[in-house]
């Protein structure tokens, strides 16, 4: 075939040559040529340009999320490294909690012998104690002597 352009029809292949045309067909036949031509070339260009800004997009996103992540470990460092010192002032707490239990409880002790101790020497004062209501350590409310609990350590 030669440069021209080929035409199928119900009644067979008919081919056209660039000679069969007049010279202003071809003239025009050639400007809408370089008119595509130009404007494959524009869209082409088009579509380069919003390729590149889509990468662009996608880096500073990148940078972007790169930027959180760093944010969000010095978060979690920070949180991790106070969760250490809570847990460690947690667990001294608790020892004194404690500590603090069992010298309660050995007040009690003592607050329980000394009432027994009186009321055992006090004969008067016996009946009321069997009567009165004793708080939780055992002792009764009848007790009269303060007791100082800074001498008992």
């Amino acid at each position: 075939m030669s440069s021209g352009t080929s035409f199928e029809s119900s009644q067979g292949i008919r081919s056209f040559r660039s000679e069969d045309y007049s010279p202003d067909l071809r003239a025009q036949m050639e400007k809408r040529r370089k008119r595509r031509k130009e404007s494959n070339r524009e869209s082409a260009r088009r579509s380069r340009l919003r390729k590149q800004q889509h990468l662009d997009d996608l880096s500073s996103q990148v940078d972007q999320l790169k930027n959180q992540k760093q944010q969000i470990s010095m978060a979690l460092s920070m949180t991790t490294q106070n969760l250490v010192a809570l847990e460690a002032q947690n667990s001294v707490m608790r020892t004194q909690m404690l500590e603090l239990e069992s010298r309660l409880c050995a007040l009690g002790e003592i607050i329980y012998c000394m009432n027994s101790i009186t009321n055992a020497t006090n004969p008067a004062t016996m009946g009321i104690a069997a009567s009165s209501a004793c708080d939780i350590f055992g002792t009764s409310s009848t007790w009269s002597q303060p007791i100082d609990l800074y001498q008992c350590f």
